[in-house]
């Protein structure tokens, strides 16, 4: 019998469900634990009913967020592990609209009431991309990934490159339901333009510091840093079943080579000593902890301000700019790097997290949770693949803006380069007062923002170096 196409479709839900390759077993006093990987986590005692429908996690438990404590709770503690997804469904059994992969631990996907006559447009972050055998859209505001599974909310959102109102969408014969609509603007997918907002829209979404940032410099900060996304990343030799480690030295071009051995007769160099001086130092001497001089020693020599100056650009009808330069290059006397110091052990300088004032030559004390700052070091211990945390660690954020402001097309990458000479210039004034020093390839630009309480895109982690004092060691160093 054919259906009834007058009747509305039923509203769309969302359903917790376990993420592949997970498992729960539940115990006879009413415990829960999931079993991945090798391993079992216990997740607390619950209720009869949880335990119960404890199996339905495979498929899916209805999620509706405060309205069912006890399930709530459970899927809450089993996404700070990582181990769900939320699928967004008409009915339980019936075939998903989307997916949804929670890219940051505290997430869970909210429905946002909305207004009939509330305009909507597509995020100019947003993009939709093919992995493996799903299409995924994904923005790097999201704090969580979709997988479309249904052609009608690909339709929608090629809609939505223009600002159009819920009763727009509502009209279209296949609209996948405004349950949908709500989850993209509770993830920044969406967002709203409010009354007047331009044609081209950039400057109606986000605040004065997001309008600066290009869609590509966005997303290479977001995804080439941890903190919000679910890749994995790290040493983890992802392709070397693909292809062979390239060799270290590249094979000689062909053709006539000039030796230039022949040419040294320039004097010894102290500089150049200096440069071969440098090494990385991951174990540090408890014993014997750096002192809070030499950490003022590296920072005067390293980063503090030189001059303040008002000039104008190179172009004539470029506007006045400030600068502030320090003892390292930047692009366009940006100097957009700041440091801050998450201290371990230091003799005269209590633990905590710090601002490095350039101008000032100062320190300055950031109060903010000791779990956080405990992370923060524990994450440098094992990017280092260190015996024991940094006796102080580095971090260098960039305000973005001092860069994009100016340069368009390569922001980020310039932010990057600056990294660079800074990181350089850190381990050269260390390996001259001979203390330790390691660079950590990624930080967690998301515990950064919880420490600081400033958004990831207005002033953020770019980069980290260890200090301390160095293990005396008989054998010798790797240079790397």
């Amino acid at each position: 019998m054919p259906s009834d196409a007058s009747q509305p479709a039923p509203r769309a839900r969302l359903f917790a469900r376990l993420n592949p390759g997970v498992t729960l077993e539940r115990s006879a006093a009413g415990g829960v634990s999931a079993l991945f990987d090798g391993r079992a986590v216990a997740f607390g005692t619950f209720g009869a009913d949880v335990a119960e429908r404890a199996a339905d996690f495979e498929t899916g438990v209805a999620f509706d967020g405060e309205r069912d404590g006890e399930i709530s709770e459970l899927v809450r503690r089993l996404a700070l592990y990582g181990l769900v997804e939320y699928r967004l469904a008409r009915t339980p059994s019936g075939p998903d609209l989307i997916v949804v992969e929670p890219q940051m631990r505290d997430y869970a996907p909210r429905m946002i009431e909305l207004d009939e006559d509330c305009a909507l447009a597509l995020s100019r972050f947003a993009y939709i991309r093919r992995r493996g055998a799903d299409v995924v859209l994904e923005s790097p505001r999201a704090c969580a990934l979709f997988r479309l599974c249904d052609p009608s909310v690909t339709a929608m959102i090629a809609h939505l490159s223009q600002a159009r109102t819920v009763k727009e969408l509502r009209d279209s014969s296949d609209f996948p339901g405004v349950e949908l609509l709500a989850l993209l603007l509770d993830s920044q997918i969406l967002f709203t333009p409010g009354p007047g907002a331009d044609k081209a829209l950039r400057a109606a979404e986000g605040d004065d510091e997001l309008v600066l940032w290009d869609f590509h410099d966005l997303l290479f900060h977001t995804r080439s840093t941890n903190g919000r996304h679910a890749n994995p990343s790290g040493g983890i030799y992802a392709h070397a079943h693909l292809a062979a480690l390239p060799p270290a030295i590249r094979p000689s071009w062909p053709g006539p080579a000039i030796d230039l051995k022949t040419l040294e007769t320039a004097p010894p160099s102290d500089f150049a000593a200096l440069l071969r001086r440098r090494r990385s130092t991951r174990a540090f001497d408890e014993r014997r902890p750096i002192t809070l001089a030499e950490v003022a020693w590296l920072l005067d020599g390293a980063a503090r301000i030189i001059s303040r100056e008002r000039a104008p650009d190179d172009g004539q009808d470029e506007p006045e700019s400030e600068t502030a330069p320090r003892p390292y290059p930047s692009g366009g006397a940006s100097y957009e790097l700041e440091l801050y110091l998450a201290v371990d052990r230091c003799d005269g300088l209590a633990r905590g997290f710090y601002h490095y004032d350039a101008k000032q030559h100062a320190l300055v004390l950031i109060e903010t949770n000791a779990q956080w700052l405990t992370a923060m070091l524990e994450d440098a211990q094992f990017a280092m693949g260190a015996p024991a945390v940094p006796q102080v660690l580095v971090t260098m954020a960039a305000r973005f803006s001092r860069v994009s402001w100016k340069y368009s097309g390569f922001a980020y990458a310039l932010v990057l380069k600056h990294v660079g000479v800074l990181m350089q210039t850190l381990y050269l004034m260390a390996a001259e007062m001979e203390i330790g020093a390691c660079a950590i390839g990624v930080g967690d630009i998301d515990l950064f923002a919880k420490m600081t309480g400033l958004a990831f895109h207005v002033e953020g982690s770019v980069g980290q170096i260890a200090i301390g004092r160095g293990v005396q060691s008989d054998s010798p160093p790797l240079a790397d």
